[in-house]
């Protein structure tokens, strides 16, 4: 279960087939009028496809990682051609526009904007001349509406859906990181303050359905920021030695065609990331936490597509949970 060619060719065709594809689609948009009630592809001319748009942008974060690692996969010419009539000037001025809208405050707070920051990310080092400065406008406009967030954000939300606040930081934190020293000192601010003191953890996940595991998400967010050996004591208090196996099983998933329920796949794969994250954090506990990893790669791996409610989104997580494997 590693990154191969293969695999590649197999996710690359599923992001094709739905960063364009503007129906079914689930908008995240407040009408104050009646004049308000546009299209997808009018609102969002860029992000308007993958049922939602934060599963747009991290199906175009897919398609743009894919095309960096495997430059001569048989669909690079195609996402070429995609990207290069999809991120235009005027259509990345409609997207950023959007946000000027006041009923746009939380709009895709905290997972969109996240998403957004990893997309540029992938893109800069696609195409540091042509795709990175093309978003980076957008990037820079969600990177302050973050740290504007973080001094508003009171506690942190410990959700395993959208919502969650430690998921999100790990995605924006990699971006803010040589580009973005104020965001990056907020960040690791907030998550000194709203996780290391929590130790013991009993929270009961998965929740029916739950894509991230607020526990594992917190962890490997304070991998990120605190020192080693530090975050090592600070994750043996909080998930002891030869608990995580007993307590994290992969979830069983009833019904994929249940967009709720199909989230669970998604657990599974978001697990797999989280852990071999933190198992590069602690040398110690690594064989114990990539074996419980390796079991959740595979119960979601094989589910990646067969119905759209995950064949949107899935193949994202998918290839977050390989590219942590190594």
């Amino acid at each position: 279960m590693t990154l191969t060619p293969d695999i590649a060719a197999r996710f690359a065709p599923i992001a094709l087939g739905h960063v364009a594809r503007e129906y079914p689609h689930k908008l995240d948009h407040v009408l104050v009028a009646d004049a308000d009630a546009l299209p997808p592809r009018v609102l969002h001319p860029v992000f308007f496809g993958s049922f939602d748009w934060h599963s747009c942008v991290h199906g175009w974060w897919t398609l743009l990682t894919l095309r960096r690692l495997f430059p001569d996969m048989a669909p690079a010419d195609e996402i070429d051609t995609l990207a290069a009539g999809t991120f235009t000037a005027e259509k990345l001025a409609v997207e950023l526009a959007y946000l000027d809208r006041p009923s746009a405050r939380g709009f895709e707070r905290p997972y969109g904007w996240a998403w957004l920051l990893a997309l540029h990310h992938a893109a800069e080092r696609l195409s540091p001349d042509l795709l990175g400065p093309a978003l980076e406008p957008l990037a820079r406009r969600f990177a302050g509406m973050l740290g504007d967030y973080l001094q508003v954000l009171t506690y942190p939300i410990t959700t395993g859906t959208h919502f969650n606040t430690a998921f999100a930081l790990v995605l924006a934190r990699e971006w803010a990181v040589g580009r973005d020293p104020a965001l990056l000192a907020a960040i690791d601010r907030y998550a000194m303050d709203g996780y290391a003191g929590r130790s013991d953890y009993q929270g009961w996940e998965p929740g029916g359905d739950e894509f991230l595991s607020p526990a594992l998400t917190a962890a490997l967010l304070l991998a990120r920021v605190m020192p080693a050996g530090e975050f090592a004591r600070w994750f043996d208090a909080f998930l002891p030695a030869g608990r995580i196996a007993g307590r994290l099983t992969p979830a069983i998933v009833s019904d994929r065609s249940d967009g709720k329920i199909a989230h669970l796949d998604g657990l599974n794969l978001s697990r797999a990331w989280c852990l071999n994250g933190i198992a590069a954090a602690t040398p110690d506990r690594a064989a114990e936490l990539r074996a419980v990893a390796e079991t959740h790669l595979a119960a979601g791996l094989d589910h990646v597509a067969g119905d759209y409610m995950g064949e949107h989104w899935l193949a994202s997580f998918a290839l977050l949970a390989l590219l942590a494997r190594g």
